[in-house]
């Protein structure tokens, strides 16, 4: 009996046909993808491998495939493989021995599907050979190689390590053709974007002899020159010349002296700013501007230029203003609030900013929407339908859809780990039963992000309309640590002083006598305990303790704060030393604050009462020698603050006043002051002052995506007297250098200036007793950030900064500033708090100096006002 070979080329989902007598094969390509289904000879080293050469006829029928035959399958066999076991690869065809199949059927492209599903194989093939009513099916494999190495080659070590990090390749993974063009495609769009434009990408296999059937894939790349945009140019501008519409491109710019612009093309970036410069016309009245083309060029082979194309259109301004829809507001105060009036040029960005249509640059401003949405109308609509009069002009007509008023139905808080929930729900601004607040929800945000304990990136409430007139709210939190360890040194009089502290943010009282609670500690009730002590040996030597209670009784926002603190300075300069003559400082201090509710939440009022004593024993170095000077002072603080967040604010407005009074002893004590007789242990056994701060901050966001920073500063500080003859020597200011307070002896308050060495702008700051009573500065700083993630956060900034100390309110003088120039860097690290390292130079001399500082390091550790 003549056999003839019929192959058919087919992918998972062919049907094998044949004859009775005949040698079919069936054979997938090496992509897994349908080819042909004509008949073709059966002349492969594979199928010969299968089939004799002399059973192969190319003029061999093709078989009837309109009258299927059944079939009894006799054996299954795999042939091909070297590395993998083909017994279980015949198993997995789900093809078994005895089994009954029809032909032509789908039957063998299933098991072709199957085993092409393994991903192990570059080509499958399936012949299959009737013996009478038995079939015998042999699947010819070609196995693929397994990467066990990714290598690249021709880039940095960092750049490499990045590379395969993100593009995630693995050991022991099958080579494929997808795997590789998507792999080479991936290495130059990275170098692409950092300006690589011809950067190019080739691969190498080679075999790895230390797997078996293994090979490494090293990628080699071609970086080239690094391009950047040489020129930008704009065609069909009439209205405004190129340098105007160069400003509108946000993240494409041209190679200039400004090297903190990015000159490299990026498609993406390049797109946006093509809206940018659309939005830009919009904002002066072009409403119809369009880029019409926009195309790179080759300057050399280091630069490129970009040439956009567009069409002004003409000038538009608005004509009449209607409203439409509104009954809860009228139509003056809804005019007022959009501040639009007829013949004010067309501003399309400025006209859906004050209306709140789309998205919101900034949370916090307010618009016509917000107005609706702050007072429950939740699903309040705004539309502004445009209609243009003549060659200029628009008619604006706004269409509001007010709806009904929704009520919360249900707060719901998850993510919370450690913090206690009712902790949350008293922050929250708005409650289960009252109106739907948009201005509470931002209210919330702030507040939840100002406890520390929560990622203030991830702070989003969860709105979920469950009718037209309720809504649930949900706070879905992302927790971060907040306990900080501190281990800091810093230098003053002269000398490093060693610090070490624990601050615990989040303590719970209640259950400090729960032994189960202690895991390490009892946590949950957003209670602040902190610990902190200094040394620098024998010769000094300070303790605090400090604790805060935020919402004493748990129902209002009425904090309390207690404080003590001890500090000894001795005689003893060396470690073997024990001194005989000290200046010891003791106090005690206790708080109430309130959170008032005008003129608005984000106000707070504080009371402090405050005791210290300073005890000295022949100590020649002070105005007092021997004796005990003793302070009681009354605090009042008001301050209000709606910065966005505590580490890296970006928005909102922070400020304080202080006003700190001892009673006037020198009233009623009957005492002659103005004698020269009078010792200085009695005149300073109770010391009088009054003391005023005023300190203010600023951010404002100067780019798009909150992370250009403007921080603007001002303080301002005066100590003051009731009588000449019994000024206080304590509590005076201490003026220049980082602003830490590493070794404060005299109740002397530090204030940093960057640029200068500590301690170097006070007048007679010596440690006489004789520091600075009025102070002022003003800083101006630009903040960028590197990293913001919850287990870190790293940015930079430059500052501009000035003040100055004087030794009285006369002869005070705001406008003979020590000036100064620098930049930094700030990290926080959750269990270390704020490290800062800065330089700047300062352009002025210090106290006792003529000539001009210059250059001056700062290494600080907290957050400072």
């Amino acid at each position: 009996m003549i056999l003839a070979a019929l192959a058919f080329t087919l992918s998972a989902g062919s049907v094998l046909g044949q004859q009775a007598d005949t040698t079919a094969s069936v054979e997938g390509n090496t992509t897994g993808m349908a080819a042909t289904t004509a008949v073709t000879s059966a002349e492969t080293d594979d199928a010969a491998a299968v089939a004799p050469k002399d059973s192969v006829d190319v003029n061999a029928p093709i078989a009837d495939y309109s009258a299927p035959k059944r079939y009894y399958i006799n054996k299954v066999e795999v042939s091909g493989i070297k590395y993998l076991n083909s017994e279980i690869l015949a198993q997995s065809t789900g093809l078994q021995r005895g089994d009954s199949v029809y032909l032509p059927s789908s039957y063998i492209s299933q098991a072709i599907t199957r085993l092409w599903s393994q991903r192990y194989f570059s080509d499958v093939k399936a012949v299959a050979t009737p013996v009478g009513d038995s079939l015998n099916i042999t699947f010819v494999l070609a196995e693929r190689p397994l990467v066990y190495r990714w290598k690249i080659e021709g880039t940095r070590k960092g750049e490499a390590t990045e590379l395969l990090e993100n593009m995630k390749l693995k050991r022991g993974t099958e080579l494929s053709d997808f795997v590789l063009a998507n792999s080479r495609n991936a290495i130059q769009k990275f170098f692409v974007d950092k300006g690589f434009r011809n950067a190019a990408v080739e691969h190498k296999i080679t075999t790895d002899t230390s797997a078996r059937n293994g090979v490494q894939v090293t990628f080699v790349v071609d970086k080239g020159h690094k391009v950047r945009i040489g020129a930008i140019t704009f065609d069909g501008n009439i209205a405004f010349k190129d340098r105007k519409l160069r400003a509108a491109l946000k993240e494409t710019h041209k190679k200039d002296w400004r090297f903190w612009h990015n000159s490299k093309l990026r498609d993406k970036e390049f797109d946006k700013d093509k809206d940018n410069l659309i939005d830009f016309y919009n904002s002066k009245g072009y409403r119809n501007a369009t880029v019409v083309s926009d195309s790179v060029y080759a300057i050399n082979f280091k630069r490129i230029g970009i040439d956009i194309r567009v069409d002004e259109g003409n000038k538009y301004y608005f004509r009449n203003i209607s409203w439409v829809g509104n009954s809860k507001y009228p139509t003056e105060q809804l005019s007022l609030m959009l501040g639009i009036k007829s013949g004010d040029s067309y501003d399309k960005k400025m006209l859906y900013k004050r209306l709140g249509i789309g998205r919101e640059d900034n949370p916090d401003d307010m618009s016509v929407s917000s107005l609706y949405q702050n007072n429950g109308y939740l699903f309040s609509q705004i539309e502004a339908s445009e209609t243009i009069v003549g060659a200029d002009s628009i008619d604006l007509q706004v269409k509001i859809f007010e709806g009904r008023q929704a009520t919360v139905n249900e707060i719901k808080i998850s993510g919370n780990m450690t913090v206690n929930d009712e902790v949350i729900r008293r922050e929250i601004g708005v409650m289960p039963g009252e109106l739907y607040d948009r201005s509470m929800l931002m209210y919330t945000i702030r507040q939840l992000s100002q406890m520390n304990h929560f990622n203030p990136e991830a702070l989003q409430p969860d709105i979920q309309p469950v009718s037209g007139e309720a809504v649930n709210i949900g706070w879905p939190l992302t927790e971060q640590a907040s306990d900080q360890f501190e281990v800091s040194g810093g230098w003053g009089a002269g000398m490093f002083v060693f610090s070490i502290g624990v601050t615990l943010k989040n303590i719970s009282l209640k259950n400090f006598f729960k032994g189960s609670e202690w895991r390490p500690f009892p946590r949950g009730q957003n209670q602040q305990l902190s610990v902190k002590a200094q040394s620098n040996g024998s010769y000094y030597k300070a303790f605090s303790l400090s604790f805060l209670e935020p919402w004493l009784g748990g129902r209002k926002p009425n904090s309390l704060s207690v404080s003590a603190y001890y500090s000894e300075e001795t005689n003893a300069y060396y470690m073997y030393q024990s001194g005989n003559k000290h200046f010891r400082t003791l106090g005690i201090a206790a708080g109430i604050g309130h959170r008032l509710k005008r003129p608005d939440p984000y106000f707070t009022i504080n009371y402090e009462a405050n005791y210290q004593a300073y005890n000295l024993k022949d100590w020649d170095y002070f105005i007092i020698k021997n004796g005990t000077a003793n302070i009681f002072s009354l605090k009042t603080t008001l301050g209000r603050s709606t910065v966005n967040q505590p580490i890296y604010p970006s928005s909102g407005s922070e400020f304080s006043l202080s006003v700190a009074a001892t009673p006037p002893w020198s009233l009623w004590d009957g005492k002659d002051y103005a004698s020269t007789s009078l010792s200085e242990q009695d005149r300073y056994r109770w010391v009088e002052y009054h003391k005023w701060n005023f300190r203010s901050k600023w951010f404002y966001p100067l780019s798009p995506n909150n992370k250009f920073v403007l921080m603007a500063r001002a303080e301002l500080g005066y100590l003051g007297y009731y009588t000449k003859n019994k000024k206080s020597p304590f509590e005076g200011f201490d003026l220049g250098g980082d602003g830490m307070g590493g070794y404060n002896l005299y109740g002397v308050e530090t204030i940093g200036l960057r640029g200068y060495e500590n301690s170097s702008l006070t007048p007679g700051g010596n440690r006489t007793g004789d520091y600075a009573s009025v102070y002022d500065k003003f800083t101006v700083e630009l903040h960028y950030p590197f990293i913001q993630q919850p287990s870190s956060t790293i940015y930079g900034l430059v500052f501009a900064e000035g003040g100055n100390a004087f030794s009285g309110w006369k002869s005070f003088n705001p406008f003979q500033l020590k000036r100064s120039l620098g930049f930094g860097v700030r990290l926080y690290l959750p269990m270390i708090g704020l490290i800062g390292v800065d330089w700047g130079y300062g352009f002025d001399a210090q106290v006792g100096e003529s000539k001009k500082h210059g250059g001056q390091f700062h290494f600080t550790m907290g957050m400072q006002f």
